[in-house]
């Protein structure tokens, strides 16, 4: 799609509530905004979807072309990305299917977009399945009206893609046990699923303790010097946090052949300390943070 069609068909999206015209009249389109895999700029791209539950999914199909889009490419190096999806706005984490799941959820999407099968006819790499799961539409976000409540909602989002990691680690390794001795790949297969929820995690994070060490801490400190020792422990925290990180991305590249016993307790230490790290930080930070605006507030235009 040349760039400037694209960026038409996305500001009409934008317009109108996720309708459009044109050769897209009628059809179910989202638009997915990922991360460039090596500009780390953001990129939006109009797509096709098929709606599967609580799931949209989408195709890297690129008409059949015999390479992967490079919006799939920068989803396997960021996976956090933003849909708009009609008048709706969510982040999510995309996480391509695997194996007998990839091939049964393309039958889904080629039972309603028959186009898609004549894509996969036209190349020999196998067109990959990206799930995009829709927010739970009964958990409501709570409002974010101070920096306290701002780190209180990127914590909890911490909280919650580690318990992703738990529950699918446990189904992957479950998977594998249960096939021991078929010479076949576990069923459903969760290895890219797992290293995706991971690999989101540990950027979030990352940015997290950057923004802090380097911004956030600072500023306060300024603020309120006799807690510069609760300051220094939390730097030193998010150092011993970026070791664990790091042991369990080296098991994570190998996560289909784990030792599950080491793979369970690397991921349980981490989960232990970034917990206890998280409640620390809530318990001395919040209190401070309570009544800073979120968003902040632009500054006063000066008069010239």
């Amino acid at each position: 799609m040349p760039p400037a069609f694209q960026q038409s068909v996305i500001d009409e999206f934008r317009a109108n509530a996720g309708k459009v015209g044109g050769p897209f009249e009628g059809s179910d389109l989202l638009l997915l905004t990922t991360t460039g895999a090596r500009s780390g700029t953001p990129h939006t791209t109009p797509l096709g979807y098929v709606r599967d539950g609580r799931r949209l999914l989408v195709v890297a199909s690129d008409l059949g072309a015999p390479r992967h889009p490079d919006w799939y490419r920068n989803l396997l190096a960021r996976p956090s990305v933003r849909v708009e999806w009609g008048a709706e706005e969510f982040e999510t984490v995309a996480v391509p299917a695997e194996g007998a799941r990839r091939d049964e959820l393309f039958a889904r999407v080629v039972a309603e977009a028959p186009g898609y099968a004549e894509y996969q006819d036209a190349t020999e790499r196998v067109l990959p399945v990206v799930v995009l799961e829709l927010p739970d539409p009964d958990a409501a976000a709570p409002a974010v009206a101070s920096l306290a409540d701002k780190l209180v909602e990127v914590h909890t989002w911490l909280r919650a893609q580690l318990r992703h990691v738990h529950t699918e680690t446990e189904a992957h390794f479950a998977s594998r046990a249960a096939d021991r001795g078929a010479g076949e790949p576990p069923a459903p297969p969760l290895g890219l699923q797992i290293r995706q929820r991971c690999l989101a995690f540990c950027q979030a994070l990352d940015f997290h303790h950057t923004a802090e060490d380097g911004h956030m801490f600072p500023v306060m400190e300024g603020y309120h010097p006799h807690l510069r020792k609760v300051f220094d422990r939390l730097r030193e925290e998010h150092r011993g946090i970026a070791s664990v990180q790091t042991a369990l991305s080296a098991l994570l590249a190998d996560v289909a052949i784990a030792e599950p016993d080491r793979f369970r307790a690397e991921l349980t230490r981490m989960t232990e300390e970034l917990t206890a790290h998280l409640d620390y930080e809530e318990e001395q930070i919040l209190p401070l943070l309570a009544e800073v605006p979120w968003p902040p507030a632009a500054p006063a235009a000066t008069a010239s």
